[in-house]
């Protein structure tokens, strides 16, 4: 549900705020019937695990789960078609293992014109003790568009208790947040100048891949991204990785069936055991060749090497070489050291992540 930029203005979370806020005229209220909310219940199948005898499903399909419960949740409020616009700063605590029930929580915090600011937890359970635990949360963005393809006006949310009032105070501490780190990533530039770890996927976008408006899921294709950086971390490493950290997953223009698509993941920055990457999904007509695919998705991920007991490892640290690769390595640096200045208040209060399922 990859997000097109034909329509910028309408997808600028600090533009929606102002709409808004400043501006009375044409605004929807919302009929009684619609509900902000959506909770998705499953089991994690055994192919929802991306290698054999890993611990739990990987952060790909994590991802995946969220995109569907947010699509679902957005689309029930807008009442019209939806795409991603924005995913992001989400911490995966601990694994989800395979037959463990799953449950995805989705909900309106806030809205603008357009685009609506959606809560989501995940949460699992042992099927035979029956108590949920949280997994990891996050703030998806979409964009409602009407029948042409435009963003178009949705009703307004209005929160009610003290609880959804925080949840909105928690949204919209985020926004100069998603601003600043925006405004840093797109000053980056990457190149052939480089001489760190890469690995690039090429395939072709299947029907099987697409959603409701005919365009690639943004869940799967943010399964590609997880995919093409958990390899390139492994190639490194020569151990077992898995994602700790997503964030700042920006859609800029949709994946169709047919495309080519080309994920390049490269390593960019290590810690003492974290490894940051950086992963641009291009997509577009293999005709014209893959020197001319434009960047629909950007992304930027977290790893660690874990053993075979899921404890964490050293990481094998890398050395910058070209001027590219030092100011990459010192962009990594600048974006984490903004999340810290900014420190978005919590999603999810600390009371509401675990419970025990009554049916």
């Amino acid at each position: 549900m990859a997000a097109q930029r034909e329509e910028p203005k309408e997808q600028e979370e600090g533009s929606d705020v102002t709409d808004s806020t400043n501006s009375t005229d044409n605004t929807a209220e919302a009929p009684q019937e619609r509900s902000p909310k959506v909770t998705l219940r499953f089991l994690a199948a055994p192919t929802d695990v991306l290698m054999a005898g890993a611990m739990g499903v990987h952060g790909g399909r994590v991802l995946e789960w969220i995109d569907k419960a947010a699509y679902a949740c957005a689309v029930g409020w807008a009442q019209s078609y939806c795409v991603t616009a924005y995913v992001g700063h989400i911490h995966f605590t601990r694994p989800i293992p395979s037959g463990h029930m799953v449950e995805v929580r989705s909900r309106i915090a806030y809205t603008g014109r357009s685009s609506m600011h959606i809560v989501n937890e995940v949460l699992s359970a042992d099927p035979r003790e029956g108590v949920f635990t949280r997994a990891c949360d996050c703030l998806v963005i979409f964009v409602a568009l009407d029948e042409n393809g435009k963003s178009k006006q949705i009703p307004t949310y209005v929160p009610t208790t003290d609880e959804e009032k925080r949840v909105e105070d928690a949204a919209l501490s985020r926004i100069q947040l998603r601003k600043a780190i925006e405004e840093e990533m797109l000053r980056q530039t990457y190149t052939d100048k480089s001489t760190a770890p890469e690995l690039v996927n090429r395939f072709l976008a299947k029907p099987t891949d697409v959603n409701w408006g005919g365009n690639v899921h943004g869940g799967t294709a943010m399964e590609w991204i997880d995919e093409a950086a958990t390899a390139c971390t492994m190639q490194w490493t020569g151990e077992r990785t898995t994602a700790v950290y997503a964030g700042g997953i920006r859609f800029y223009r949709p994946v169709h069936i047919g495309d080519l698509v080309e994920v390049d993941a490269r390593l960019v920055r290590t810690d003492e055991r974290s490894m940051t990457v950086m992963v641009h999904l291009r997509a577009g007509d293999p005709r014209e060749g893959k020197g001319n695919l434009p960047v629909a998705i950007h992304a930027s991920m977290t790893y660690i090497a874990i053993d075979l007991d899921g404890n964490p490892l050293q990481a094998r640290q890398y050395t910058p070489v070209t001027n590219e690769d030092k100011r990459l390595e010192e962009h990594a640096a600048t974006l984490r050291n903004l999340r810290k200045e900014f420190l978005p208040r919590p999603l999810v209060s600390p009371s509401n992540r675990d419970f025990r399922f009554v049916e």
